[in-house]
Formats: C-alpha cells, structure tokens, sequence
C-alpha cells in the first residue's frame, strides 16, 4: 500500500512539474539562465497574485460565488511559490558566484 501511494504521489508530482504553467516558470527561474531574471518576475508575479487573491476572495463573500475559494486556495499558493523564489534567489546566486569563483581558483592553481 505504501508503495502504490508512493508511486502515485511521484506520478502525481511529475505531472503537475510539467504540465502546470506556474511551476515550469519557476523551474526556469531556478535555472542558471532564468536566475538572472528570478527577483523581478516573482516579485512582479507574488504581487499579482496576491491582488487576484484578494478580489477573489472578496467575490466569494456572496453566497452565490463559493466556488471561487478554490481560486482564492490557488492564487495564494502560488503567491507564496513566487514570494519564496523571491526570497530565495539571492541565496542561489551567492552560492552559484561562489562554485564558480572556486573553480576558476582550481583551475588557476592546476596551471
């Protein structure tokens, strides 16, 4: 039983890692190429998100419009998706300077 739930979840996983258009831009942003861009567009996004949030949620406040919970569940999730990228980017950055600096610094003392 552990086995099967554990092959749904990565099945699970792997879907929505390349089917959902939230996550492969993250994956992007995470990417050597895309990090470059990472603060300003997930700030950018987090904020929007953010917005969608709220209006959502103050639409679902009639009762005729429940079903936009959903959306206020979703739009949230993936504010704080961008908002962590966001925070998290710098940190990717220093740590990729670093393994660079410290293979151009081996690279130097092979010569």
């Amino acid at each position: 039983m552990l086995t099967m739930l554990w092959n749904l979840s990565a099945a699970l996983r792997g879907y929505m890692r390349f089917y959902m258009p939230t996550n492969r831009l993250v994956d992007w942003l995470r990417s050597p190429r895309g990090l470059h861009w990472a603060i300003p567009v997930s700030i950018a996004a987090a904020v929007g998100y953010f917005y969608a949030t709220g209006i959502c949620a103050d639409l679902a406040q009639s009762p005729s419009l429940g079903w936009l919970n959903i959306l206020v569940m979703l739009f949230f999730w993936n504010a704080v998706k961008f908002a962590w990228v966001a925070l998290a980017s710098p940190l990717r950055m220093l740590a990729r300077r670093r393994s660079v600096t410290r293979a151009g610094y081996r690279e130097a003392q092979a010569l």
